[in-house]
C-alpha cells in the first residue's frame, strides 16, 4: 500500500509538476534527470518515486496495491508506474469505506505510507529553507581599510595599491544569492534581474542625486564625489550603501576627459577594468545599432532592385516544401491590418504592402556607431561599391553612447520592455511620410538577443571595498546622462529600508539633473530624497568673472591664488541658479564642495555660507580625495539629516503639455531663456510627431553643457537671450523627443594631443599605466 497525500502539498502552497520517465529508462537515465532538476533555480525539491521493482528483486507481477490519496498528477505518475510493473491498483481515499478491509486484502503493505510521508517532509522542508533564502538578507560588509599617502598619489598607482575583495564575497556580504550573480573574471560580475521579483515587497532604501553646477572643461568631480559620499556613509558610519554609475565611453578616455573611475582616495576599483570594455555592454550596443544599420541600407536596396514577387519569395522562403511567416513577420501583416497566416492566401495588393517599407533614403534618420572620438566620421557616403549597383547615400556616424539603444537600456525596467522599445524605434520615414520602425525591419528579436546580457547591471566596488553598480552610459548633452533604472532599482531593495542608493547624473544641474527628474524619473516611478550640488572654487571663479580655462593648458593665476571677488561672484550668480533648479522640482539641496589644495579657507567657508544663504539644507567642504570616506563625513551627515526633510517632489511639466510648450519651459525656468526660436524645419518636425501621436513624450534637450545657455563661452547666469531650436529628433523607442540647440555634435573629435599619448601595457607584468 502506497499513502499519497497530495492535498498536503496543495495545502503547503507548492506547485507540483509531473515528470514521468520511460519504463525502459536506466539508471543513469534517472541520474542524469535528478542532476538537471537539482541546477534548475525554479526547482525547490524533487520527490523521486521509483517503482519497487528498482529497490527489491521480489516479484510484484500480478500482486495488489492499495494507494491512498493518490488523485493528483503525483498519484498518477505512481499509478502509472505500478501498472507498468503489472500490479492491480485501487485508488481510496482516507476517508473511503471499507479502506481498513481493502488495506489488509492488499498484497503489499509495510514502510511504504512511512516512506511516501518522509519524501513529502523532505519536499516540504527543502521548500521552505528556499523560501527562507529569499527573505531580504541584512548586510555583513566588510570595509576595506585605506592609507591615504600625502603627497596624493596617481590614481592609477592608488587603485593598483588596493587589493580587492572576491567578488564573490562581496555579493555574499550584500546579500545576494549565488545564483543572482555572473562572475566577469574576478572584481566583476553582472546580476540577474530576478532579484527584483526575489525582494519585490523589500522596502526601497533612500534615493539620493548628485549633480554639481555648471563645469568648466576639466569636470568637477561628481563621480569622484559620488564615491566618496558611499565610501563615508558604509565604510565609516556603517550604513548600508550604493553608487550607481554610469559605464565611461572609451571616447573621452583615449581622447581628452580620461578614466571616469573617480579619483585620489575616492575610486571604483580596478580603475582600469572599470575604465575599459568592462563587462562588454558598450560593444553590444555597438553591435545591435549597426545591425540596424546594416539592416537599413540592405533592405533599400533588395527594395530597389526585385519586383515585389522576387521579394516576398526570399522573405518568405520555402523550407522543405513548406512556407511559413515567422512570428515578427505576423506581426508586421497584423499593424498591416492582414489577418492571413498562409503566405499563398496574400493577395498581389497585401504582397506588395509586406514587402516593401519603400524607405526614403534622405530621411532615415539611424546612423552607425563607434566608442571612438573620430571627426572624419561626421559625415560619410555609403554604397560606393560596384556591388551596391550606384545606391549611395551620404550619412554619418556617432559616438556609440549617443545610440538611441544605449538610452533604451538606460529606462528600461526588464527582458520585455526592451524588446518592446527597440522595437519602436523609429528609423526613418517611408516616402509617403509614414514612420519605419526596426519591428518593420524585422530585426527587433535580434537586437534582444545581442542586449540579453547588457541588461544586466555590473557590481564592482570602492577602494574601501563598498558596492557600486556600473551601468549605461548615455552623455548627457546629448542623450539623457544618466545610469541605468534597473540598477538604481536593484541597488534601492538591497540596501534596506535604511540604506542609500547614490546616483550621479551628467554634467550641470540644467542639464542631467533636469534629464533625471523629468525623464529618467518618470519612466521609473522613483522619487528621490536629496540633491547633491557639486561645486567647485576652480568652476565658481570662472563663473566670476574669471578668464577661460581649457583642457590641456595651465590654469590662470587667478584659480591658484585667492580670489574672494570671483568666488562670490560666482556663488552669486551660478550656484545660486542651480540650486533654484533643484527646488523647481521640490527635493531639498546639499552643497558638496569639492576642495582642491588650492582652495583657502577664507574661499571655503565663502562657498558654503552663501550657498546656505541661498537656499541650500547644507554646504559642506569635500576632502574625499585625500583622505576617502573619512574626508565626506560631514557630507554624508548632512545627506543623512536632509533625507529626512519633508519632499515635494514634482515634475516641470505635464506630459500632455505640448511640446512647444515642454520646450519653452525647460528653456525659460531652467535656462533663463527669454523665448524659444524654432527653424523651420523644427517646427515641420514638431507638427509631424504630433501628427504620429508622440505629442506627450518628455523632452531631452541636447545642448552645451558649458553653459546655462546655448552659447559655452557666456558663463555664471546668462540672460536676455533666445534659446534657437535649429531641430528636433525623437527617440521613440527610448521615449523622449529631443531639440537640437545651436550646433551640437554627436560624434567628439580628438584634440591634438590625445589622452593616448599617455596609455601604455607592461608586456611582463601586463600593467596598464597612463588612465590618470
Amino acid at each position: 500500500m502506497f499513502n499519497f497525500p497530495e492535498y498536503l502539498f496543495l495545502q503547503v502552497g507548492l506547485n507540483l509538476t509531473q515528470i514521468c520517465l520511460p519504463r525502459e529508462c536506466t539508471e543513469d537515465e534517472i541520474i542524469e534527470e535528478v542532476l538537471k532538476l537539482n541546477q534548475d533555480p525554479r526547482v525547490h525539491g524533487v520527490y523521486l518515486h521509483l517503482p519497487p521493482v528498482f529497490l527489491t528483486d521480489a516479484p510484484l507481477d500480478g500482486k495488489t496495491v492499495v494507494v491512498v490519496g493518490g488523485e493528483g498528477p503525483l498519484g498518477i505518475a505512481l499509478q502509472c508506474l505500478l501498472q507498468r510493473g503489472g500490479m492491480f491498483v485501487h485508488n481510496c481515499h482516507r476517508n473511503s469505506e471499507g479502506l481498513e478491509k481493502q488495506v489488509l486484502d492488499a498484497s503489499s503493505s509495510g514502510v511504504g505510507a512511512l516512506t511516501a510521508v518522509l519524501r513529502m517532509q523532505n519536499v516540504v522542508q527543502s521548500s521552505s529553507r528556499w523560501a527562507q533564502q529569499q527573505q531580504y538578507r541584512p548586510w555583513i560588509l566588510r570595509s576595506l581599510k585605506l592609507q591615504p599617502l600625502s603627497p596624493v598619489p596617481r590614481d592609477i598607482e592608488i587603485s593598483r595599491a588596493q587589493t580587492p575583495k572576491a567578488i564573490d564575497q562581496l555579493a555574499q556580504e550584500i546579500g545576494l544569492l549565488q545564483e543572482e550573480t555572473e562572475a566577469y573574471g574576478r572584481t566583476k560580475a553582472k546580476v540577474r534581474l530576478s532579484l527584483l521579483d526575489r525582494l519585490r515587497e523589500q522596502p526601497d532604501g533612500k534615493y539620493v542625486l548628485v549633480a554639481g553646477i555648471t563645469p568648466t572643461p576639466l569636470g568637477e568631480g561628481k563621480s569622484t564625489v559620488t564615491i566618496g559620499l558611499v565610501q563615508a556613509l558604509t565604510a565609516h558610519l556603517k550604513l548600508n550603501s550604493f553608487a550607481c554609475l554610469r559605464q565611461p565611453s572609451q571616447g573621452p578616455t583615449f581622447g581628452v576627459k580620461g578614466g571616469a573611475a573617480g579619483g585620489g582616495y575616492a575610486q571604483v576599483i580596478p580603475m582600469e577594468e572599470f575604465n575599459l570594455h568592462l563587462t562588454g555592454d558598450i560593444h553590444a550596443i555597438s553591435a545591435a545599432n549597426n545591425l540596424v544599420a546594416a539592416a537599413i541600407d540592405a533592405r533599400m536596396l533588395h527594395e530597389a532592385t526585385q519586383t515585389d514577387k522576387a521579394l516576398y519569395s526570399r522573405l518568405v522562403p520555402s523550407v522543405n516544401g513548406v512556407r511559413c511567416f515567422s512570428p515578427i513577420q505576423v506581426a508586421r501583416l497584423r499593424r498591416l491590418g492582414i489577418n492571413e497566416t498562409d503566405p499563398s492566401a496574400l493577395t498581389p495588393q497585401e504582397v506588395s504592402s509586406f514587402v516593401r517599407l519603400d524607405l526614403d533614403p534622405a530621411k532615415v534618420t539611424w546612423q552607425r556607431v563607434v566608442d571612438t572620438n573620430d571627426r572624419f566620421l561626421r559625415k560619410i557616403t555609403v554604397g560606393q561599391a560596384n556591388t551596391e549597383k550606384g545606391h549611395m547615400r551620404e550619412t554619418q556616424f556617432d559616438i556609440a553612447v549617443a545610440s538611441e539603444i544605449m538610452a533604451i537600456l538606460a529606462l528600461t525596467d526588464g527582458l520585455g520592455d526592451m524588446k518592446t522599445r527597440l522595437g519602436r524605434m523609429v528609423v526613418g520615414s517611408s516616402r509617403s511620410g509614414q514612420p519605419v520602425t526596426a519591428e518593420d525591419l524585422g530585426v527587433s528579436g535580434a537586437l534582444a538577443v545581442l542586449m540579453k546580457d547588457a541588461i544586466k547591471p555590473t557590481l564592482m566596488q570602492t577602494l574601501e571595498g563598498t558596492p557600486v553598480f556600473v551601468h549605461a552610459g548615455p552623455f548627457a548633452n546629448i542623450a539623457h546622462g544618466n545610469s541605468s533604472v534597473l540598477a538604481d532599482k536593484l541597488a534601492l531593495k538591497l540596501v534596506g529600508e535604511d540604506g542609500f542608493v547614490v546616483t550621479e547624473a551628467g554634467f550641470g544641474a540644467d542639464i542631467g539633473m533636469e534629464k533625471f527628474f523629468n525623464i529618467k524619473c518618470r519612466s521609473s516611478g522613483l522619487r528621490p530624497n536629496v540633491v547633491v550640488l557639486v561645486a567647485t572654487v576652480r568652476a565658481l571663479k570662472m563663473h566670476g568673472g574669471g578668464p577661460n580655462v581649457s583642457a590641456g593648458s595651465p590654469l590662470p593665476k587667478e584659480y591658484i591664488n585667492e580670489n574672494l571677488s570671483l568666488v562670490a561672484g560666482g556663488c552669486s550668480t551660478n550656484l545660486k541658479k542651480q540650486i533654484e533648479i533643484a527646488h523647481l522640482f521640490g527635493v531639498p539641496v546639499v552643497v558638496a564642495l569639492n576642495v582642491f589644495k588650492t582652495d583657502t579657507q577664507a574661499e571655503i567657508d565663502l562657498v558654503c555660507r552663501i550657498a546656505k544663504e541661498s537656499g541650500a539644507s547644507d554646504a559642506v567642504p569635500c576632502h574625499h580625495w585625500a583622505l576617502g570616506g573619512r574626508g565626506s563625513l560631514d557630507l554624508a551627515q548632512a545627506v543623512k539629516r536632509a533625507s529626512n526633510q519633508p519632499n515635494h517632489f514634482q515634475f516641470l511639466y505635464n506630459q500632455e503639455t505640448p511640446i512647444v510648450e515642454k520646450i519653452r519651459m525647460i528653456a525659460q525656468k531652467v535656462y533663463g531663456a527669454d523665448d524659444i526660436k524654432l527653424s523651420v524645419e523644427a517646427q515641420a518636425k514638431i507638427d509631424y510627431y504630433n501628427q504620429q501621436g508622440y505629442g506627450n513624450l518628455p523632452i531631452c534637450m541636447a545642448k552645451t553643457h558649458l553653459s546655462l545657455s546655448h552659447m559655452p563661452e557666456l558663463k555664471g547666469v546668462p540672460t536676455g537671450f533666445t534659446l534657437p531650436i535649429r531641430d528636433v529628433r525623437a527617440s521613440v523607442g527610448a521615449g523622449f523627443i529631443y531639440p537640437l540647440v545651436g550646433t551640437m555634435s554627436t560624434m567628439p573629435g580628438l584634440p591634438t594631443r590625445p589622452c593616448f599619448y599617455d596609455i601604455d601595457l607592461d608586456p611582463v607584468t601586463e600593467e596598464i599605466s597612463g588612465l590618470f
